[in-house]
């Protein structure tokens, strides 16, 4: 099932303070980016954050699960309409992703 846009909007609407956010259709799913840098998928109108450390050590509580079959375990965020803690979780992946060191392209 592919994600609502109507939704995709209301979670970067939720989002909003976190950094300047923008999200992108990617095979009938959205990915979501923070300040240029990709963080998070909504597959099946559901979010999904990148595992950082610090995300991890900040919200121990919020569970992980693939957002598609075959794929990397994501922060599952259940409750997308509790703003301060998806804004904070948001804006702590995009700072850990933005302090790695970019992966080269061969």
């Amino acid at each position: 099932m592919a994600s609502h846009k109507n939704f995709v909007d209301y979670v970067a609407e939720q989002l909003r303070e976190a950094g300047a956010i923008r999200s992108r259709k990617m095979f009938g799913e959205y990915g979501l980016y923070c300040d240029e840098v990709f963080l998070a998928v909504i597959c099946d109108d559901q979010l999904f954050v990148k595992v950082t450390p610090a995300g991890e050590a900040a919200f121990p509580h919020l569970p992980k699960a693939p957002p598609y079959e075959g794929a990397n375990d994501y922060i599952w965020v259940e409750d997308v309409d509790d703003r301060d803690t998806i804004t904070a979780l948001t804006r702590l992946t995009c700072l850990a992703l933005q302090a790695q060191p970019k992966k080269s392209r061969k």
